[in-house]
């Protein structure tokens, strides 16, 4: 069942959160956020976001976009229900921007329905001189029309790649990854948007971290203002934007990420903040991830193998190593979305792509390489292995399910008003998309054989 509003209430755990400046008090009852301490803006990354429209205020953006990642990982979720209250103070240098009701509303609005939890905002004058912006600086090639969030991930690749083709240079990308991937250090100096400008450190407490959907929608939001465009193209396809909200398990709030009305909240939170519209668009949601590679390979004019060396995995490195060279686990939610669309897709990758090589197998251990460590075959792993293959398989019988119709009629409903679709056309598309899904979903697990364990998790 999914407790998306229920769990708002009566949250157990609670929080405040001063961000401070180098060298300045904390309140007795605040837990410190120290600027350059633990969020440190990155001069040379930063140095790619400084266009002709650069301000403090955008600089006062990206500190609460980064005082929002440390509240969500410095406070553990309760055990039995899913808020938190969580009270944050921010330092900033436009003070009567952010102290605005429109502004602030929106804020809180957004950040509520991201991530289930009960914000509370204060915002006070900074005293510390904004980043100085540097004499030269950047200006796009050719005018932009479109900026798109880009990532190691199958989906970005693949919509990259398409709407590419029919933007050509007019699309810009915001690298969003933490590592660099191929860039070299001169590459990584004149491109745009090269980078998430800051880096967050904290004690690690909470692994759900529902605040990356602000965090990249923030920094994708700048990017747009910046570059001069109203449009943030967002690659995920159908599964990935509107799967994790419709089958959601057990006790777990509804994902909203990169829902639409999550969106819609993001937008209307910007507009208030820069005074400007900025609209989020979600192309391929009523395709699979599948439908969106096949499309990418099959209209492919320069290097059709790109989408091979894209990153799926959900795993840190050190759990899904073979041999000390890094894979792909094979078996989180994301990993099997991506086995599954690729087989959609009619493609293949080379056999040591996943730790987990043969998900044929009769039981979980033995699909796993022969040469990984079985000592990292844990109770919690499997358990993650289930959760991902219960996911997709809610999600493929969420459409015919009985006991789902309300739940789906009402997320329809919303749905429709959010993407400014009648209640028909939205339903439409759901069902269109529920049952690809579903098609895509059996046949991959009959191409796996009777006997694999993921039959056997599904029965």
């Amino acid at each position: 069942m999914n407790l998306a509003h229920l769990s708002l209430a009566a949250p157990s755990k609670a929080i405040r959160v001063a961000v401070t400046e180098p060298g300045a008090s904390v309140p007795d009852g605040y837990t410190a956020c120290e600027i350059g301490t633990n969020i440190e803006f990155k001069v040379e990354r930063l140095a790619t976001y400084f266009f002709k429209g650069w301000s403090p205020l955008l600089e006062d953006a990206l500190l609460v976009a980064g005082a929002v990642e440390f509240c969500d990982m410095s406070l553990a979720r309760p055990t039995r229900t899913w808020a938190r209250d969580i009270a944050l103070t921010v330092p900033v240098h436009d003070l009567e921007r952010w102290q605005r009701g429109d502004v602030a509303a929106a804020l809180k609005d957004a950040l509520d329905y991201l991530t289930g939890d009960r914000w509370t905002l204060d915002f006070v004058q900074r005293r510390g001189a904004a980043i100085p912006v540097g004499q030269q600086l950047f200006a796009l090639e050719h005018p932009a029309k479109a900026v798109i969030p880009f990532s190691n991930g199958l989906d970005s690749c693949s919509v990259a790649e398409l709407e590419g083709r029919k933007l050509g240079h007019a699309l810009v990308r915001i690298r969003l990854g933490t590592h660099d991937g191929d860039m070299r250090r001169k590459e990584r100096r004149s491109e745009a948007f090269a980078k998430i400008p800051y880096t967050v450190k904290g004690d690690h407490k909470e692994s759900s971290m529902r605040s990356r959907g602000f965090k990249f929608g923030v920094v994708s939001g700048l990017a747009a203002y910046l570059a001069d465009t109203k449009r943030v193209i967002m690659p995920e396809s159908g599964q990935g934007a509107l799967g994790p909200a419709l089958a959601a398990l057990g006790q777990v709030y509804a994902d909203y990420r990169t829902h639409p009305t999550y969106l819609r909240k993001l937008e209307r939170f910007l507009a208030a903040l820069l005074e400007t519209d900025i609209v989020f668009d979600l192309p391929r949601i009523w395709n699979t991830k599948g439908e969106t590679l096949a499309a990418h390979v099959d209209g492919c004019t320069g290097d059709k193998a790109s989408w091979q060396r894209t990153l799926s995995c959900w795993q840190q490195s050190r759990h899904a190593g073979v041999n000390k060279k890094r894979r792909q686990c094979g078996i989180c939610a994301a990993c099997l979305l991506r086995r599954m669309s690729i087989h959609a897709a009619g493609l293949t990758e080379p056999g040591d792509t996943y730790v987990w090589e043969d998900l044929s197998s009769a039981t979980f251990e033995d699909g796993a390489s022969p040469d990984f460590d079985r000592a990292k075959i844990t109770g919690k792993m499997r358990e993650y292995a289930i959760a991902g293959t219960l996911h997709l398989d809610h999600l493929a019988g969420f459409r015919k399910a009985t006991t789902t119709q309300t739940e789906l009629g009402l997320h329809i409903f919303r749905l429709a008003r959010a993407c400014q679709l009648s209640h028909e056309e939205a339903r439409s598309n759901v069902d269109r998309l529920l049952a690809r899904h579903e098609a895509e979903w059996r046949d991959f697990l009959d191409a796996l054989g009777p006997k694999s364990f993921l039959r056997e998790w599904t029965a």
